[in-house]
């Protein structure tokens, strides 16, 4: 690792990972250098073909909408539309609409729609980012005049809103244009802006396990967050718009700056019913969105916002650059979404729209970007350039959709904030309890969505390789002592292996707390049950997870004075997650190796005791028949218990995919061996044991 801190306030953990590296942990894995963050460099790299690329592209689109908690999707319950209210504006109409995303959770907004048109048209969704009051948005005539002179709007009426400017704009050219209300904004009020926007310190009221609120230990394990509503609302636009008799589902679009634009990229890439995507401000290496409504545990690990646009390819898509976070994108970003649609033939598909001397906004010139771009994918028949032509704006009272024949409902109510989180899980649960019980059920559903919290497949493990240190010899056994080296991912592992003298090409993972010393006494002898196996030839491997020191050591986070879970476990892997990737590394490695220190490993099996024990359950629920019998004690542990975010064992996800009982569901058709469970309704067929000299139990069981 490198020893060079990106920011002064790494410096005590450097001087904490020299310490460490003292102590014997092993400094050249990546994984102890300092946290990423909103703030990182997120390049992507464009594949060399798209055999290369579309593996890859499966796998983010899926961890993404997991992220969202939208995998599986909540229950797509009655929208119960209300559209009214029609205000006639000559070649435009423009009408109020509420509907529910999911049941008493209601989605806001206006609908533009074009006059004297025939057959169906076009349909854009169009979110928007953090300005007050969006679609209420009045500019004073000063600010306006400011605008106008600095080439940014083009008209003193218009100019007062830019977001009724595209709206209008949109339905002039035959489209009909949703301008959607974020959360807290307009008239979208039952959650507050403090919650959506400003959320900083942990809230002990609704951090319970039961109707618990958003951000909290529990909300997060099952993958709850303002941003995963926010994504939700959209998709459920979608399907509001295409109850739309006039609506062609072919041609529907997405577009928004800065936090729309986050909005704008996630919508792109999880519905595939939208045609054209084009984030605006947005899309870039660096900052990739500051807010907490825009993070999500688990959204950017290993991945970033060019990457994350670059999944609809190789659909039409534009972007443009400002001077914000978004001014190098001609340089670093754009380039390779340009060779990625060229490999699909299709490089003009992708365009960006120049824009460094601008400040950052949705401003004329960038909404002239997107028509020009709609107009031409779209076949819409407008002759180029398609500018804008002025008009009057409306005021607040005449676009809000609450009245008195429409009451609003009650604002930033927490009930109805944890009813919703309640409604959520309950439905998630229906949904995979369904699935479990079929082998398609386990593998099209509830597996993917384990391998996208654990943040890797068993087949892409990475490559692993073995350097010896030691070799101790004994009366009956040899201790080899070294590390297995994931040059993938750069991530180092110390085992040790016990290798009787009469190897018969079995092998035992032995995990417990106690790291390489679980499988010997005080007298750094082999446990007896550890002995028996070694009198039997089986090989028992001991190894040193991440950080394994037998004490509970909170959980890094990244710094900073706001308490959102996201924005530590959206941009790194939990613990938990880099403790599963190191024994799915040592399967991998037993599996594949022929390192000449080591004879022949014909099978692979593994116990776990403690705290171990649901790290083993997941590794073996991903491996698969890669570990041929498991022996797993999980004390009863449960994600859905823990209170705090920072605890070892949190894992975002960890509780919506059936907890720990899911993971080892997914083992189930496999021999295996249970303790510390007494309901096995999740895995009828395995064999059951007592937490109560467990060792002695799963010893005897393996050597049947």
């Amino acid at each position: 690792m490198s020893f060079r801190p990106s920011h002064p306030s790494h410096w005590y953990l450097t001087a904490a990972l020299l310490l460490a590296s003292l102590a014997g942990l092993n400094a050249a894995d990546s994984r102890l250098e300092p946290l990423k963050d909103l703030n990182g460099y997120f390049p992507f790299a464009a594949p060399k073909s798209l055999q290369e690329w579309e593996p890859r592209r499966d796998f983010v689109r899926r961890q993404l909408i997991v992220s969202q908690g939208l995998w599986p999707m909540p229950t797509k319950s009655p929208l119960n539309a209300v559209i009214h209210g029609k205000i006639d504006q000559g070649d435009y109409t423009i009408e109020k609409v509420y509907f529910e995303s999911a049941p008493g959770f209601y989605v806001t907004g206006n609908l533009y729609r074009p006059k004297n048109v025939t057959g169906k048209v076009p349909a854009v969704i169009f979110p928007h980012g953090h300005w007050t009051d969006a679609r209420f948005l009045f500019q004073p005539d000063k600010f306006v005049r400011d605008e106008i002179a600095t080439g940014q709007e083009r008209f003193e009426n218009g100019g007062h809103s830019r977001f009724q400017s595209m709206c209008v704009q949109l339905a002039r050219m035959g489209c009909i244009a949703w301008q959607i209300d974020a959360l807290s904004d307009s008239d979208s009020i039952q959650f507050s802006s403090a919650i959506v926007h400003k959320f900083a310190k942990q809230r002990p009221e609704m951090n319970t396990t039961e109707n618990w609120g958003l951000y909290s230990p529990q909300a997060e394990a099952n993958l709850q967050s303002i941003m995963g509503l926010h994504t939700l609302n959209s998709v459920r636009s979608v399907d509001f718009l295409l109850t739309l008799p006039d609506v062609d589902p072919k041609r529907m679009a997405v577009t928004g700056s800065s936090g729309g634009g986050t909005q704008t990229m996630l919508l792109a890439a999880t519905d595939d019913r939208l045609a054209l995507s084009y984030p605006v401000v947005m899309v870039s290496t660096s900052m990739q969105g500051g807010c907490s409504c825009e993070n999500a545990s688990l959204l950017r690990v290993g991945t970033g916002n060019v990457e994350i646009a670059a999944l609809i390819a190789p659909k039409p898509q534009g972007m443009n650059s400002a001077d914000d976070w978004t001014k190098e994108m001609a340089t670093k970003g754009f380039p390779d979404l340009k060779a990625l649609y060229k490999l699909y033939g299709k490089a003009d598909f992708v365009t960006l729209q120049r824009g460094e001397h601008f400040p950052h906004n949705y401003n004329a010139v960038s909404r002239m970007g997107f028509y020009a771009v709609l107009n031409k994918h779209f076949k819409l028949g407008q002759p180029e350039p398609v500018v804008e032509r002025d008009y009057e704006p409306l005021q607040k009272a005449q676009l809000t959709v609450w009245d008195a024949a429409h009451p609003a409902p009650k604002a930033g109510d927490p009930d109805f904030e944890r009813g919703l989180l309640k409604w959520l899980k309950s439905d998630a649960q229906q949904q995979l309890l369904a699935a479990v019980g079929s082998r398609e059920g386990r593998d099209h559903l509830l597996r993917p969505g384990v391998e996208a919290i654990i943040g890797r497949t068993f087949a892409n493990v990475g490559q692993t390789s073995w350097t010896t240190s030691t070799n101790q010899y004994r009366d009956d056994h040899i201790i080899i002592a070294g590390t297995i080296t994931n040059a993938t991912y750069g991530e180092e592992l110390p085992v040790e292996f016990y290798r009787p003298l009469n190897a018969n090409g079995k092998a035992v993972i032995w995990l417990d707390d106690a790291g390489l010393n679980s499988v010997r006494g005080a007298d750094r002898k082999p446990l007896p049950v550890v002995q028996k196996l070694l009198d039997a030839g089986v090989t028992v491997i001991s190894v040193k997870l991440l950080l394994q020191d037998g004490k509970s050591t909170p959980h890094r986070t990244v710094t900073g004075p706001r308490e959102v879970p996201a924005y530590t476990y959206g941009y790194n892997h939990a613990l938990f997650a880099q403790r599963t990737h190191d024994l799915l590394s040592l399967i991998n490695f037993l599996k594949t190796s022929h390192d000449p220190a080591h004879p022949e490993i014909k099978s692979v099996s593994l116990v776990a005791m403690h705290s171990t024990g649901p790290i083993a359950a997941a590794a073996r629920a991903l491996a698969g028949s890669a570990v041929v019998k498991a022996a797993v004690d999980t004390r009863g542990f449960r994600f859905a218990k823990l209170l705090d975010y920072r605890d070892p064992m949190f894992l975002p996800g960890g509780a919506k995919y059936l907890d720990v009982p899911g993971l080892l569901a997914l083992s189930e058709q496999l021999p295996l061996l249970v303790a510390g469970e007494s309901d096995n309704t999740l895995f009828p067929a395995a064999k059951l044991s007592s937490s109560d000299d467990f060792t002695a139990a799963a010893s005897a069981w393996l050597l049947q």
